[in-house]
């Protein structure tokens, strides 16, 4: 399956994966629908976050929630549905975190930060590469000062960290097959993996200078 994966794969995945997040599919909150669900709660933006960042963690891997997914991983790129599933599903996290920070979805240097946000721990050295630090609320000038340059070099960098991630670990080491219309399809969401990119995506786009506990 790693063989059948490319940077450029990846890459054309991720834009179908945010396309379909943040415009919604029949049947799925769009990921400013989502955001605007958990910030009608109770408790800070914060609490609301990790709310959400919960039950990504309990529920996305659910039989009931994938099934959902059935009419969507059908993509224009030759990548496995499953692979498709996950970022779509991850991705869709992080850009609901993103506005629920303030940040415009629509925004391209916002896009290639939720990009960024994907590949986990490995978030803090990407983006310090370009004077982002990870817990520390972005203002709007910062996300102003990514020039189309920058976008591209992080991009490149998350596309190499994605195939390593979904190419060598075996598409995530899942361990669990969930029947889907049309078939089966492997779950690839780790619960640790998807806890530990929804926790990044709150330091980077909400969490403002301040040392906050991680969702567990």
């Amino acid at each position: 399956m790693a063989s059948e994966l490319s940077e450029g794969k990846i890459m054309q995945a991720l834009d179908w994966a945010y396309d379909k997040a943040v415009n919604g599919v029949v049947g799925m909150d769009s990921a400013g629908e989502m955001a605007a669900n958990y910030m009608s709660g109770s408790g800070s933006l914060i609490d609301q976050a990790n709310s959400l960042i919960r039950w990504q963690n309990t529920k996305a891997g659910t039989s009931g929630f994938l099934t959902g997914l059935g009419g969507i991983i059908t993509m224009p790129v030759a990548i496995p549905a499953n692979v498709a599933s996950v970022m779509y599903v991850q991705i869709r996290m992080i850009a609901a975190i993103a506005h629920m920070g303030g940040n415009d979805l629509n925004d391209d240097r916002v896009k290639t930060l939720v990009y960024a946000c994907l590949t986990g721990n490995a978030a803090k050295d990407i983006l310090k590469d370009i004077g982002i630090v990870v817990g520390r609320k972005l203002t709007e000038s910062t996300i102003k000062n990514i020039s189309g340059k920058t976008i591209t070099a992080i991009n490149q960098k998350v596309g190499f960290r994605l195939l390593t991630k979904f190419g060598e670990k075996g598409v995530i080491n899942l361990g669990k097959t969930i029947p889907l219309i049309g078939g089966v399809v492997g779950a690839t969401f780790d619960s640790m993996t998807t806890n530990a990119i929804g926790n990044i995506a709150r330091d980077t786009f909400i969490v403002q200078s301040v040392a906050t506990e991680s969702v567990t």
